[in-house]
This record gives structure tokens, C-alpha cells and sequence, in this order.
């Protein structure tokens, strides 16, 4: 007695509805954090954009004398607030020049603002700038966002 086995449908990876976003999204996630060389760069992660990610791990090139910014959502009225100051891994190739906290537009209580850093390339080299969204105090929650950008100054 022979066996007819059914045809057999597999699906390529363009043809999988989930498999086509998981590419879409890991193609927008590198190409988004990644820059040519340019006078100057600002990156901003807002409080959705760190819902859906917690973790910004992000790669960018930039001039000697360029001045880069980066701008992440803040709640100090949750208890939460990011590590201060940035975490630079070479300080010779990249200065944190400014840090400050911009409340939110409106007077709505326990809205989000913004941290701002400002950081200028001294010389080329590579270093890593990382910021961390902790509740600093003993037992708070440590790292529940984290950013960390590689900076090549060319």
C-alpha cells in the first residue's frame, strides 16, 4: 500500500508575514543609528521609541570639532533618572561639554521632558558615550533603559 504524501507549501522568508517585519525592523534599527560623517548630529530617543526598545545600542561617525547631541525622554517625578555624568569610555577622543534637564512644553503634571548632553570630538579615535535609566537610590531599579553609542571621530 503506497502512501501519498501531501504537497508540501514552505514558505520563504519574503513570504512570512512575521519574518518580513522582524528583517524590516532589525534593517531600520542598524541603518537608524548609523551616520556618515557629519558636521554635527543629534540623536533622540523618546519615551515610546524606549518602550519598544530599552536598549539603544547605536554606531556613528563624526568630524574632530563636531558637536554631537543626544536627547532621551526623563520623568524625574517617577524616580528614574539617567546616570550623570555620561559614561565615556575614552575621554581624550570625545568631551561632554553640557547636561541638562528640559522640563516638558505643557504644565501637565508628571509629563515627561528631556535630557540633553552635548559632547565635542577632541581627536580621531573610537569611544563609547552610555547612559543608564536607573532609580539611583539602594534597591531601585537599575538600567531599565540604557544607551549606548560607539562614536568614531575621523
Amino acid at each position: 500500500m503506497r502512501q501519498s504524501k501531501a504537497p508540501r507549501h514552505e514558505m520563504s522568508p519574503s513570504q512570512s508575514p512575521l519574518l518580513r517585519f522582524f528583517f524590516v525592523a532589525l534593517v531600520s534599527l542598524c541603518t537608524s543609528c548609523t551616520s556618515p560623517e557629519s558636521p554635527g548630529l543629534e540623536f533622540r530617543v523618546s519615551f515610546g521609541d524606549f518602550q519598544g526598545q530599552p536598549h539603544y545600542q547605536c554606531n556613528v561617525k563624526l568630524a574632530v570639532g563636531a558637536e554631537l547631541t543626544i536627547i532621551l525622554c526623563s520623568n524625574p517625578t517617577t524616580g528614574y533618572q539617567w546616570s550623570n555624568p555620561a559614561q565615556i569610555s575614552d575621554q581624550s577622543v570625545l568631551r561632554e561639554t553640557d547636561h541638562r534637564y528640559q522640563p516638558p512644553a505643557g504644565s501637565q503634571a508628571g509629563a515627561p521632558g528631556q535630557e540633553v548632553w552635548s559632547f565635542m570630538p577632541l581627536k580621531k579615535g573610537t569611544c563609547t558615550v552610555y547612559l543608564e535609566y536607573s532609580r539611583p537610590w539602594e534597591g531601585g531599579e537599575k538600567g531599565i533603559w540604557t544607551f549606548l553609542l560607539t562614536v568614531a571621530v575621523l
